[in-house]
């Protein structure tokens, strides 16, 4: 260790993810200065589905109206784009939702990617690098130890590779995650079983009979209720493969999900021959996902919470990327006028989480529904809901070209009366 270091600044983020580093990146934009710090050095595995929603592409179309293009499609040894979703029901038929089918008087009316596939390793370091370090005081590799608030500041300790940390703050960020030592800090760290979920990863390769538009494929096994088994397909061959469950119904089972996703691999009538001649790239690693719904507070005199650490995963999907992000973008907003104000009272940010919430209420409507109904009515409803012609007429022709034309031409609004 060559010294210690002490910063002095009106806003410290804690987390460097997609929605650390998104609140950073518009502060940045606001000119407003700012301390970022995150436990780790950048590329870094991050256990994680890998898919990119257009929620995501919403926010990076604010960062930059090029960075679809430049970044992602024309960087295909490192984000696959994908056209649409493959839904595969208990019986093996399958529902294919792609974006590339959908015509306007005879013309393709979709050319923008409805989804991209990235090892975060790869996009999180992306989304770092177009921080601006002018605006932002960044400290990668530095755990914040302690955090302690003495009347209207914040005194954080931290340690890195050159010794000790201490940064005073007038408001505090809440970015890194589930485990969040804001969270911890502010009394909010406690599961909600009715809104969490347990997920695995593991990365393969030769994965066969994916589809030539890299759609996202979602396995509902009947076997397995309230869960679904993924299939992400990444370049050169690879795909990050998952499986997620409601962790209520894993506590009531008694379900071992990890020996569930191996034997789904194994043996499945559906998945088995698929995964014959492929091979894993590593072991399987899990991870828990905090849903919206919760009753997690997400901001107070001094502090507030952006992505996983304000529970704001999408329940029906188990997608956080864009969610998380999107809470960047409003908390940036709702701190540009604190600091106009010099105020950072919780009375200024009196409607931050009806603003991160907004819109995630229709998929938390849909997921206590799911949850409420018996197992066999979730597992039947699934089935005839996927087979029917009309719901993928409505979600190919009408849901996916308005979804896409709010994430490539809409701006974000943030209301805060």
């Amino acid at each position: 260790m060559n010294g210690d270091e002490k910063l002095i600044t009106k806003i410290c983020i804690i987390g460097a993810g997609p929605a650390g580093a998104t609140t950073s990146i518009f502060l940045g934009k606001l000119g407003i200065e700012h301390v970022l710090v995150d436990a780790q050095e950048f590329p870094r595995d991050k256990v994680c589905g890998d898919g990119l929603d257009l929620n995501v592409v919403r926010v990076l179309n604010h960062i930059d109206p090029d960075f679809i293009e430049n970044e992602m499609i024309r960087s295909p040894q490192n984000f696959t784009a994908s056209s649409g979703l493959r839904f595969i029901l208990g019986n093996g038929n399958h529902v294919d939702i792609d974006g590339s089918n959908h015509e306007s008087n005879n013309i393709k009316s979709v050319t923008k990617p409805i989804f991209f596939v990235a090892k975060r390793s790869h996009f999180d370091a992306l989304l770092v690098s177009k921080i601006n370090r002018n605006i932002t005081s960044l400290r990668l590799g530095t755990k914040i130890t302690n955090i302690v608030k003495t009347e209207n500041r914040w005194k954080l300790t931290g340690v890195n590779s050159s010794g000790n940390l201490e940064i005073d703050a007038a408001f505090i960020v809440g970015a890194d995650g589930d485990h969040s030592v804001v969270l911890k800090h502010v009394g909010e760290r406690k599961i909600d079983r009715k809104n969490y979920a347990g997920a695995l990863r593991q990365y393969w390769t030769g994965v066969t009979d994916t589809h030539k538009n890299n759609l996202l494929e979602i396995y509902f096994p009947e076997s397995l209720p309230l869960s679904y088994f993924w299939i992400f397909p990444l370049p050169d061959g690879k795909a990050n493969v998952g499986y997620g469950m409601a962790s209520e119904y894993i506590a009531k089972k008694n379900i071992n999900i990890k020996k569930a996703f191996d034997n789904l691999i194994k043996t499945d009538p559906v998945l088995k021959d698929r995964f014959k001649n492929a091979h894993a790239d590593e072991t399987i690693k899990g991870w828990g996902v905090p849903m919206s719904g919760s009753s997690r507070k997400p901001n107070g005199d001094g502090w507030l919470l952006v992505g996983d650490a304000a529970s704001l995963v999408c329940p029906s999907s188990g997608e956080g990327i864009g969610s998380g992000m999107i809470s960047g973008y409003v908390a940036a907003k709702f701190l540009e006028r604190a600091c106009e104000n010099n105020d950072f009272s919780e009375s200024m940010f009196l409607h931050y989480n009806r603003e991160i919430h907004k819109r995630l209420r229709m998929e938390e409507k849909l997921f206590r529904f799911a949850n409420a109904v018996p197992v066999w009515a979730f597992t039947k409803g699934i089935r005839l809901i996927l087979s029917n012609k009309h719901f993928k007429y409505w979600f190919e022709k009408k849901e996916m070209p308005k979804w896409i034309k709010t994430a490539y031409n809409e701006k974000i609004t943030v209301n805060f009366h």
